[in-house]
């Protein structure tokens, strides 16, 4: 494989809240941006269709085409807008604008016009232009030319509306309200209180909204009121009125198509939508589970859609009921835990929402489930202190999973509990076995399994900063009946009482190694016996891992003064080490590659190496300008077959690293395109076809007839006759159900309608009747001799008196071959 192909590529995580997701015409898709990318969901299956991807820096805008609602316009903080067919993922054309795009608004009626939101030169202050899309057969085509529009606007596009079919622009910015007329060419301001008492400084403007036909704005605020804003052709005449029922701010404002209800969420979770502009007349859709950042409505008005501060997308019917969500990476305040891979799913499990665990699926680019660990309602408040997840690990099979969870509110009371979940065959999740209080005296620094695959009993690692370390067994619990089983403590270990930082198994758990502070310590796991102590005093242990297969005898260690140290477990020596400052140290498990990222003044660079020597195989310099959190190696479902020494490693696992924004990379020699599942890339075609119980019979019928027609000689095959021009089946798929006639009369005629008229054989019936083909031959030789010996007659005398119709032997032959028609596919029905 050639250097240059392998890449560092952003493989999902983005955030799909940074912008309002939008619907398609005929409301099949939701499009949302991705990072650098424009992602297109089905809103009924909730599965990734498309990747939209040609930006080269963060999406900031997408909205349909108003002239072709199969096309979609986008633009990013890259100065270009994009011009997508949606459909087939195809870039149709890039208009570059040049200066950063932070914006992008399209009225209905606009003629090759888009309106954007820029930075002027002044730190902080937007302004809204107008730039005309020149027409050209060319894909790449210059859009320099910008019109001022208004000045002193908000970067945020739900600080910006256009209403009344594009009559006039509202804009709101601190506690000011512009209105832009287009046709008058003139603007009108409305101010509220701003002075510094507690009430009038929490009217400043969140966000507007304008009504699709009327002229009428709506306008959120910090308070949590919105205010509908009437008469505003006149700086003095305007008016407005009050609908107050959020208690914090409001978050988004959205009207129906129609126009007449308004929907506002904010950071109650709750979507509220107000009927006729009155207070009064409220519905609510409760319990979404997190802030509603963004409202979206379809055009055509039967589905809602709620962006949450969760990575999250719920999809709303017409009647406020939820009937889909789009989840994406849950971007937690610290990642605590670290990544993780379930052994099980191979998922990647880290923090998600407060108190939970996410599992994310890296294939699908979806949340899998959430786990709640803390098992307490979240309550939003900034002030309160709140119990957090700090720790957690699986063991080797992914049969049990470790957490710890704690809460401090002062240095002298910290609350702590540690809880073993065990995985369920039954229920496909984890429930809770064992809860125990305060494990140890302080904080826990580090917790592991043991990796043996095939080890009698599992064990559990804790170290923490009292000094201990701590070994916890499975064993039987108090039950005289011996059924229960439970998690206790088994060995208590120290050393000169020094505070334990890290801790890790050996890849056949017979030696367990922990680090106080400096030195690192080498504990037999059957008799727990101090076998060797390591000593560099180059500063504090930051990681510990051993080697894997041929390098299994070599234990590797950081320290905070940026030194890599590789020790020789046989010969109880330091083989070598290394000055790098390393703030990700990870083995592959499934190979004897070790990842190493160093921190530098540029950013991030990456070694993979092998323990048993220090030369680095692989090296790629600022793989992030960002400091990088947290690394882990996750296995391929089909092995890669890089042949080169330098890219071995990344033929059995692939290396995934989270950077200090919480964004998530990995290396890779695919586009985003090429990694979406068969079943995605399938969407498109099969939401066209009919979903009735009758087309999912033909549908299966066509693809076993299409499966033996294949098996088949050419001369041999039967075609099937369409069945759009069957009048049965076309009757019974088309018909309603009140007006059809009775099931008997229908049967036959079905039934025969699907009949073949040429004789067919399946591949399952061929050694069946080896013995009948033989037969059939001599029987068809004498037939046709008497069908030309006796071609006038046409009865049969030696037939039965009370026959009404006589059958000439040809008619006989026709029917037997009736009899050898494969009939098989009824058996599927």
């Amino acid at each position: 494989m050639v250097e240059e192909r392998v890449r560092v590529v952003r493989c999902g995580g983005s955030l799909l809240n940074f912008r309002r997701a939008v619907f398609s015409a005929d409301s099949k898709y939701i499009f949302c941006v991705s990072g650098d990318f424009i992602k297109v969901y089905s809103s009924t299956t909730e599965e990734c269709v498309h990747v939209l991807h040609g930006h080269k820096n963060l999406v900031s805008g997408i909205l349909l085409n108003p002239n072709n609602h199969l096309q979609l316009y986008s633009c990013s903080f890259d100065g270009t807008i994009k011009l997508w067919d949606y459909l087939d993922g195809i870039l149709i054309k890039t208009f570059t604008v040049g200066p950063k795009l932070h914006a992008l608004f399209i009225p209905p009626h606009a003629e090759d016009s888009v309106f954007l939101t820029i930075l002027k030169e002044d730190p902080d202050v937007f302004q809204l232009v107008s730039v005309k899309l020149p027409k050209s057969s060319s894909q790449n085509v210059e859009a320099r030319e910008r019109t001022f529009v208004l000045d002193y606007v908000n970067r945020s596009p739900k600080c910006i509306d256009f209403g009344n079919e594009g009559d006039y622009i509202a804009a709101v910015r601190d506690f000011y309200l512009s209105v832009y007329f287009l046709k008058k060419k003139k603007t009108c301001n409305f101010t509220l209180p701003s002075t510094k008492n507690k009430k009038n400084a929490r009217n400043r403007f969140t966000c507007v909204a304008c009504h699709p036909k009327e002229d009428c704005i709506a306008s959120g605020h910090m308070d949590g009121k919105i205010r509908l804003w009437r008469n505003f052709h006149d700086e003095k005449q305007y008016t407005y009125t009050c609908l107050h029922w959020h208690h914090d701010m409001v978050m988004d404002l959205a009207f129906t198509v129609s126009g007449s209800s308004l929907l506002s969420g904010g950071r109650e979770c709750v979507l509220v939508e107000w009927r006729d502009g009155a207070e009064k007349n409220k519905e609510f859709l409760p319990r979404l589970g997190s802030t509603i950042e963004h409202i979206s409505v379809s055009p055509a008005g039967d589905l809602f859609c709620t962006s949450h501060s969760d990575n999250k997308i719920t999809v709303i019917q017409r009647n406020l009921d939820a009937c889909a969500v789009i989840q994406g990476l849950v971007k937690d305040r610290s990642i605590s835990t670290g990544l993780m891979v379930d052994p099980k799913t191979k998922a990647l499990v880290l923090n998600g929402k407060p108190g939970h665990l996410q599992f994310y699926s890296l294939q699908g680019d979806k949340q899998l489930y959430n786990l709640d660990i803390i098992q307490q309602e979240y309550i939003n408040d900034d002030g309160l202190i709140q119990i957090e997840l700090k720790k957690a690990a699986f063991s080797h099979s992914g049969t049990w999973l470790a957490t710890v969870e704690q809460r401090q509110e002062n240095p002298s009371e910290l609350e702590m509990q540690m809880k073993l979940w065990v995985y369920s065959k039954k229920t496909q999740g984890f429930s809770l076995n064992t809860k125990i209080a305060m494990p140890h005296d302080d904080h826990i620094t580090a917790l592991c399994f043991n990796n043996a695959e095939n080890y009698e009993r599992p064990m559990l690692v804790t170290a923490s900063r009292d000094g201990h370390f701590k070994v916890w067994v499975l064993a039987d619990d108090s039950d005289i009946y011996k059924k229960a089983i439970g998690w206790t403590c088994d060995f208590v270990g120290s050393y000169h009482k020094y505070q334990a930082t890290n801790c890790c198994f050996s890849e056949d758990s017979s030696l367990l190694a922990v680090s106080f502070e400096e030195i690192v310590t080498v504990w037999d796991s059957e008799t727990w016996e101090l076998k060797c102590t390591f000593c560099q005093r180059a500063g504090k242990i930051r990681h510990l891992c051993f080697g894997r297969l041929t390098c299994s005898k070599f234990l590797l260690g950081t320290t905070e003064n940026a030194i890599l140290c590789c020790w020789n477990l046989l010969s109880c020596s330091l083989q070598w080490s290394a000055k790098l400052n390393v703030s990700v140290l990870e083995a592959d498990p499934y190979s004897d590659h070790v990842a190493a990222v160093m921190q530098s003044a540029a950013g991030s660079d990456l070694f993979v190496f092998k323990p048993s020597e220090p030369r680095p195989l692989y090296v790629q310099r600022t793989i992030s300008r960002e400091e990088v959190q947290w690394g882990v190696f996750v296995p391929r479902d089909v092995p890669e077959s890089f042949t080169s020494e330098a890219h071995q490693w990344l033929n059995r696992s692939q290396f995934y690293f989270l950077t200090q924004s919480q964004c998530l990379l990995t290396f890779s020699t695919k586009s985003p395109e090429e990694k979406l599942t068969p079943t995605s890339k399938q969407l498109l075609a099969e939401e066209s076809l009919p979903t009735t119980p009758f087309s999912l019979i033909l549908g299966k019928h066509r693809q076993q007839q299409d499966a033996r027609s294949s098996e088949t000689s050419e001369n041999e095959l039967v075609q099937l006759p369409l069945t759009e021009n069957i009048p049965a089946i076309n009757e019974l798929l088309h018909t309603p159900a009140h007006v059809l006639p009775s099931a008997s009369f229908l049967c036959s005629l079905f039934v025969n309608s699907l009949l073949l008229s040429k004789e067919t054989k399946s591949a399952e019936e061929v050694p069946d009747e080896v013995d009948m083909e033989e037969n059939k031959d001599s029987d068809d030789s004498d037939e046709e001799n008497d069908v030309t010996e006796k071609a006038q007659e046409t009865h049969n005398t030696d037939l039965r008196d009370d026959v009404i119709h006589q059958l000439s032997k040809y008619e006989e032959k026709e029917l037997r071959k009736f009899r050898k028609v494969d009939y098989s596919w009824l058996a599927a029905l």
